[in-house]
This record gives C-alpha cells, structure tokens and sequence, in this order.
C-alpha cells in the first residue's frame, strides 16, 4: 500500500484529497506549512508527495529544491498558480508533473496511479549493463558516464532507461509522456520538453552542442552513444 503525503496549507482542500485517496487505498501522511513537509518527505515514510507552492514557513519551490538535494521521491505539484512561468519554473526544478487548481480529483487520482506504478515497474533488478559511455546499474537504479555517477530523479532515470532500450530511435513528446510518464496526453507536452532540456543538462558536457540526447525536429527525441 503506497502512501502518499499531501502539504497544502488549506485543511479543507487536504480533506477533500484524503478522503478520495483513502477510497483508492492509499495511506495519507498530512503537512501544513512547508517545513513539517519537508520534513515529512525526506523520512523515506512516502511514495510520493503532493506539493503546494503558496505554503507558510517555506514555499514549495523551496521545498522541491531541498528535496532534490537528497530524494528521488515523485513530486506532484498542486497550485493555484496559473503562470506558465510557475509551471515550467516547478518542473525545471525537479518536479515530475504539476496539477493546476481547481483540479479534478478524477484526474489528480490518475496521475498519482501513473506515478507509483512507474516506480513499481523500476523495482532493481541484479546486475548492469553498458551502452557507450554510460553504464546503467539496475540493482542500483543508478547511470553513470564515463565512470561519474549522474544525479538524476526518477523521473530522468525512467526516461534514460527508455532510450536505453530504443539506441538512436527518434521517440516522439507523446509517446515519452505515455511510456514514461505514465498516462495519456492531457494537453500540454511542455512537461515533456523542459525534462528533456534539464536531462541533457546532466548528460551532456556542452548541452549548446549535444553529443549524446539529441532532437529531431518536429519529430522527436534520441539517444545516440
């Protein structure tokens, strides 16, 4: 049973969002301010988090930037914001996915499904395997290049894998946000781009001149070694 740990400042939007989790099995763990959620969420007692950004004591921009110091762990952000500026700032910081106030608990429920059922499907497996430059350690859930070990989310560990599997297949925005992602295109594939642009920040020595995670314009993305 997967829990899930809400920090959001408004009791009756926690309320509303516990009560459906519950329903679909969830376990639920509760956070107010910033600070208690950040706590919460680096006590490895979560499978994912669901995080506003207008929170007391700390906002949740600052909350995903310590997370991402040490976790891995699935951020969904949930916001009121609108900005596209807020959006792509929330995903370029480490989130995986963002959810737009007022949200469908419907959907909020899927993208949540999508995100543990991506982490079930990475469970380590023994052993490794190397593609050029880079070596990926299953049993480790780790990538590294040319030896150094790469500092990703799960979320760009996922992606890389997929590539992995698919060497210098152009994959197309929808189908990363399928596969990877996890659930059908809901109308905005910029998650897809901004990933991929934070991914080649860390694959590449020159990400203005890519070797390795290239684009193929209007068509795709691909990993060549």
């Amino acid at each position: 049973m997967s829990t899930i740990l809400i920090v959001e400042d408004e009791k009756s939007i926690v309320d509303l969002i516990s009560f459906n989790l519950r329903r679909e099995g969830y376990e639920i763990m509760e956070a107010y301010d910033g600070g208690k959620g950040l706590e919460l969420a680096l006590s490895g007692k979560a499978d994912l988090v669901l995080l506003d950004v207008m929170l007391p004591v700390m906002d949740g921009f600052e909350v995903l930037r310590n997370i991402r110091q040490t976790s891995s762990i699935p951020v969904i952000m949930v916001t009121a914001r609108e900005e596209e500026t807020d959006k792509i700032f929330g995903l370029e910081t480490g989130a995986d996915d963002y959810i737009t106030k007022p949200f469908s608990v419907k959907e909020l429920a899927a993208r949540i499904k999508a995100n543990i059922r991506r982490i079930a499907a990475q469970k380590p497996q023994s052993g490794g395997d190397t593609y050029g430059p880079f070596r990926l350690d299953r049993s480790l859930q780790s990538i590294t290049k040319d030896g150094r070990a790469l500092e990703l989310t799960q979320r760009e560990y996922d992606i890389i894998c997929y590539f992995l599997a698919r060497p210098s297949q152009v994959v197309s925005r929808e189908e990363l946000m399928e596969k990877v992602w996890g659930y059908d295109y809901y109308g905005d594939l910029r998650a897809v781009d901004v990933a991929m642009r934070r991914l080649r920040e860390k694959l590449e020595d020159n990400p203005a001149e890519p070797k390795h995670l290239m684009t193929k314009r209007g068509a795709g993305y691909y990993l060549q070694f």
